[in-house]
């Protein structure tokens, strides 16, 4: 075998071996780091959530996996979760909005206290205003929205007898957002600002008299077992998102994204349905009813609403929670209660 027959099938072998080695390198799974909501907040998380991003390529489609840990397995605040997620710490996170706020206040025009009481209003709000918030998360914190849920309507679990707005006069209530601070203010409650995780601790030693949450949530984290009172006036919907890094969301081809796309506005859908399921049940089963199935029973007083407290609630928010939350806003985005009034007040009929 002559010299250039010996180089060419030296080059040849080289170049298969290549071509094997990027086969393999291209097939390589991907990881994704993601951010879940607290494991404490119940079914949600753990029975659409989770299995979601445990078999996260089969259930978009590609060749990525995904590490999956609850914010509060992570020694992560739930307020830090833009924070981390800019810093690239992260790919995915399961935001908590409310609790997030602060580091971004254009957030809060998902869930507004009084604004969206009901799953048909909330899904509305979110329906005309997410372009607005997509951009302002891609701008300043370099995420992009891939859709928000709610865990359902937000309502008070007392350890005092509460039958209205009127009884909250002078009790300590844990709340998660300014909006809803000022609003209990109103009313002349003292708000208490408190993590999910600190609740429970914080009603039996009694920090708070009250605390808001949605009636599964409660459920799951044991709050009937240290209150005795639930007053089910919605006051917000606990509405939650998801959102991809750029950085993460850049690498993937167009029809990639269009896939993860796809995937996520099912897992979206999915969990609107099922909250709506489990706020039912879970307001029969704080009570003890005998139509309680899937979560767990307790022996709370429920009390019926007040037609005056709905009323209060739907006042207060031309007249507290839109003019104190695009106070805060505006001075962090020029345009932020400019864009909501044209979008999700459109939707509401408040300008």
């Amino acid at each position: 075998m002559n010299r250039t027959s010996r180089l060419c099938r030296t080059v040849a072998a080289v170049s298969a071996a290549c071509a094997l080695w990027s086969s393999a390198h291209a097939q390589a799974p991907v990881t994704y780091k993601v951010i879940g909501q607290p494991a404490a907040t119940g079914l949600v998380q753990k029975n659409v959530e989770k299995p979601f991003f445990d078999d996260f390529a089969a259930r978009t489609g590609l060749n990525i996996q995904a590490d999956y840990k609850p914010v509060d397995q992570l020694g992560i605040k739930d307020t830090e979760q833009l924070r981390v997620m800019k810093a690239g710490l992260f790919d995915i996170v399961s935001l908590r909005v409310s609790q997030n706020s602060r580091d971004e206040p254009t957030l809060l025009g998902l869930d507004l206290v009084g604004a969206a009481p009901d799953y048909a209003t909330a899904r509305k709000v979110y329906d005309a205003y997410k372009g607005v918030l997509d951009t302002r998360l891609q701008k300043q914190f370099q995420v992009k929205l891939l859709g928000a849920w709610p865990f359902g309507p937000q309502i008070l679990f007392c350890k005092k007898p509460v039958a209205s707005l009127a009884d909250l006069k002078g009790l300590k209530v844990r709340t998660y957002d300014q909006n809803l601070s000022k609003f209990m203010e109103s009313v002349g409650a003292t708000p208490v600002p408190l993590s999910f995780t600190e609740v429970h601790q914080s009603l039996s030693l009694g920090v708070v008299d009250c605390a808001i949450t949605g009636p599964s949530s409660a459920n799951s984290s044991g709050w009937p077992e240290v209150t005795t009172h639930q007053y089910g006036l919605g006051v917000q919907m606990a509405v939650n998102a998801y959102a991809i890094s750029m950085k993460a969301w850049n690498k993937l081809k167009p029809e990639e994204q269009a896939k993860l796309q796809a995937a996520f506005t099912k897992l979206t859908d999915d969990i609107w349905a099922y909250s709506q399921e489990l706020t039912i049940d879970a307001m029969d089963c704080n009570t003890g009813k005998p139509s309680c199935k899937l979560n767990k029973p307790y022996k709370l007083v429920d009390s019926p609403l007040k037609e005056g407290d709905k009323k209060t609630l739907t006042d207060a928010v031309a007249r507290i929670s839109v003019p104190t939350w695009a106070e805060i806003c505006d001075k962090a985005n020029k345009s932020c209660s400019a864009d909501w009034k044209a979008t999700a007040g459109k939707v509401l009929g408040i300008q």
